[in-house]
């Protein structure tokens, strides 16, 4: 069974810092860009990073450039969302999502071009 599971989230202070997993099970992440999605309350779901996995290209939303960065873990079959300089409006449920092949050229990052949600990580930022 395909599936992908986050972990990492949490509550943390304005300025601090929480990375994200992205794991995979019962597939091979080869051949997968993986992007980060997340969704606050009432929002829309907002595309954040993605990272191809042939080449390691990355992009990273204009909201979070800067303070997050997408990495991956061949070995473990895991990407990776750090971030950095955590502010209240980062406040979201972050999902993981794979996508055959590369990151799509289409910007901002469109989740009907992702597919297998997971059921995410709620992160929260505040005093």
């Amino acid at each position: 069974q395909v599936q992908l599971v986050e972990s990492g989230g949490g509550l943390v202070q304005p300025g601090g810092s929480l990375r994200l997993s992205c794991a995979a099970s019962g597939f091979t992440l080869d051949y997968y860009a993986i992007g980060w999605f997340r969704q606050a309350p009432g929002k829309e779901r907002e595309g954040v990073s993605c990272i191809s996995w042939s080449d390691g290209s990355t992009y990273h939303a204009n909201s979070v450039k800067g303070r997050f960065t997408i990495s991956r873990d061949n070995a473990k079959n895991t990407v990776y969302l750090q971030m950095n300089s955590l502010k209240p409006e980062d406040t979201a449920v972050y999902y993981c999502a794979p996508r055959a092949g590369h990151c799509p050229g289409k910007r901002p990052l469109d989740s009907a071009d992702f597919g297998s949600w997971g059921q995410g990580t709620q992160v929260t930022v505040s005093s």
